[in-house]
């Protein structure tokens, strides 16, 4: 098999994330111009309106926002924790040797970030904001690097995809012990048992969408309930999701063609609907598909596109509207310290901590790589924009004052490492086989 056939997942993995980028992109300017419009009003209204049951005996109801913010997005790191589960397994990060180039850049990417908010902030209420610059936006970076063509070599964006990976583990980490709320123990043990089954059901080899469905919305509703904020639930339902096979090739491949005879062979009417012969040999070739399948790939392609261009612009139409007049309330020191952390934090920590571990034989950069586009990269992961805005909204829950400035921060942040990862990837050539520096010893 050659080379091609093996990146054409990725490759669509980035083609998908790429239009996802520029339809974020899109949904953000919508929201700014509807936020500051005369229709302003009515944008602050929807997303506060209250949705939810109401029975005599039960009540749950939450603002719209919160139904996106808990519950669409639960689906959105889902969606991420089958990616974890699926690199970690069989895929970049499933060894050490390829773990280790991107896992140096994220923890430098995520922690002089932190540092820098620590060290810039003066205001105690605005310290629970650290976390905030600490993940990158995958869509909008790999965006950016689809406008650069044949210009970025493919091991970068596997880099940029991996480390970005490598950020969203750390992200939700942060979330789960920083940004969620007073605990109660007595439903996440309850969540947690739940869990316990359908991680065992799934080594059994038993996997069932209905079951699945089910016992993840009430593990989804037990964790809202315990203090643990639900999107962590996603992630954790998530490994529990098989990726192995029940049959393999072969196996299916002698099968197909045991199904193709039988279809062949079977007899056809003069009408256009199926035999029962007909159907009975569908419903074979349905089965024979389900087991051939990967259950974690399956679900993650059917996935894929719904987060990307529905649920990923739904948050960023509900989350990034922010009012910008003079009768906001705008904390200046807020704001540029997210942008300083975002475009030099990011890009420092990332492009430092690479070349200290490869000057200490740490890491192997591959050598169609280049100092520049390591540094061009970094710069993109200060495009923070879904998962920031997300932290954002936890961190200053109590203080709801300080979001409007959070956001602007990052939005201003975003973009302007999105120009600048671009203009250094745009004018650097790739190296060439004997390049010098960053690739020798």
């Amino acid at each position: 098999m050659t080379k091609d056939y093996f990146l054409t997942p990725f490759q669509k993995f980035v083609k998908i994330e790429g239009l996802s980028g520029v339809l974020l992109l899109l949904t953000t300017i919508v929201a700014l111009i509807w936020a500051n419009s005369s229709f302003g009003d009515s944008y602050r209204e929807l997303w506060q309106y209250d949705l939810g049951v109401v029975t005599e005996n039960f009540e749950f109801k939450k603002p719209l926002i919160l139904w996106i913010n808990d519950g669409l997005m639960a689906v959105f790191f889902f969606l991420i924790g089958l990616e974890i589960k699926r690199e970690l397994m069989i895929g970049e990060l499933n060894s050490m040797k390829k773990m280790a180039f991107p896992l140096v850049g994220a923890l430098g990417g995520m922690l002089l970030p932190v540092v820098i908010f620590v060290v810039l902030n003066q205001n105690p209420e605005t310290v629970k904001g650290w976390g905030i610059p600490m993940a990158t936006d995958i869509a909008f970076s790999l965006a950016v690097l689809n406008v650069l063509g044949k210009r970025v070599p493919i091991s970068l964006k596997i880099f940029l995809t991996a480390f970005a990976i490598v950020d969203d583990i750390g992200a939700v980490l942060v979330i789960a012990i920083f940004y969620s709320g007073t605990i109660n123990v007595s439903l996440l043990l309850i969540a947690l048992g739940m869990l316990a089954i359908l991680y065992f059901l799934s080594f059994k080899g038993f996997y069932s969408v209905f079951l699945f469905f089910l016992t993840g919305t009430v593990i989804w509703f037990l964790f809202l309930k315990s203090g643990i904020h639900p999107t962590v639930a996603g992630i954790l339902l998530a490994f529990s999701v098989p990726i192995r096979q029940k049959i393999d090739t072969s196996k299916f491949l002698a099968q197909l063609e045991v199904v193709y005879n039988n279809i062949k062979n079977s007899s056809i009417l003069n009408k256009p609907i199926l035999s029962a012969e007909q159907i009975e040999h569908i419903d074979d070739l349905e089965d024979w598909s389900s087991k051939f399948q990967s259950p974690l790939q399956h679900l993650e392609h059917n996935l894929h596109g719904w987060v990307a261009f529905f649920v990923i612009p739904i948050f960023a139409l509900a989350n990034a509207g922010v009012l910008i007049d003079s009768s906001a309330y705008i904390d200046t020191a807020l704001v540029t310290n997210i942008i300083i952390c975002f475009v030099l934090g990011k890009s420092l920590g990332i492009t430092s901590m690479v070349m200290f571990a490869k000057k200490l034989k740490l890491i192997e950069i591959p050598t169609d790589i280049n100092f520049n586009q390591i540094l061009g990269v970094a710069f993109l992961a200060g495009i923070g924009f879904t998962m920031a805005i997300f932290i954002a909204s936890l961190a200053f829950v109590s203080t709801p004052e300080y979001i409007d400035s959070a956001k602007i921060g990052i939005l201003i942040g975003s973009f302007i490492s999105a120009i600048i990862g671009y203009l250094v990837l745009r004018f650097s050539k790739s190296p060439k086989p004997a390049d010098e520096g960053l690739n020798n010893n």
